[in-house]
């Protein structure tokens, strides 16, 4: 039996969201406990030339919902990044999910042959929907999720790589 597009993006992004989501309410009871004020959380980045926290979470949610876009051709719901929240993230993600929860297998069907044309200012790249999954869209996405995880890690939040991974089964 071979993996479907389906099966190779759909849970793995629903997955993750859900460890974002986990991480985000660990920074939140974190900020609490030791009197941080949250935009300080939201607001850290890793060097100076990355983007904070927030921004992080939201090109995850971006990565994922353009990818299955891309994929199935269904218009994914769009966002104006402008989260300042703990909660407004958290809603994020949840659109993300509810919008990820409503692409069918049948959707993605034809993903693998699907022409993906990407534009980013100088960046340039045409794939297959199957090079595009695989060689683009998941490792962008886990980059945003696990740099979400590092920030959180080095402003001092108890989170492990258990809770990076997340519950299995």
């Amino acid at each position: 039996m071979s993996l479907s597009m389906y099966q190779a993006s759909v849970p793995a992004f629903l997955r993750a969201l859900g460890v974002l989501h986990t991480l985000l309410e660990k920074a939140q009871a974190h900020a609490e406990e030791h009197g941080i004020v949250p935009e300080t959380l939201l607001g850290a980045c890793l060097a100076d030339d990355m983007m904070p926290l927030s921004a992080q979470v939201q090109r995850a949610s971006d990565a994922s919902k353009l990818a299955i876009e891309r994929l199935s051709g269904v218009a994914a719901p769009k966002f104006a990044d402008d989260e300042t929240s703990f909660q407004q993230l958290e809603q994020r993600i949840a659109a993300t999910i509810a919008y990820l929860n409503s692409v069918t297998s049948a959707d993605l069907e034809q993903g693998a042959t699907r022409e993906v044309k990407l534009s980013f200012g100088a960046f340039q790249a045409e794939f297959n929907g199957a090079d595009y999954l695989l060689s683009f869209a998941l490792p962008n996405f886990y980059f945003h999720i696990v740099t979400a995880y590092d920030i959180l890690r080095n402003q001092g939040v108890a989170v492990g790589k258990r809770d990076y991974l997340g519950p299995f089964g």
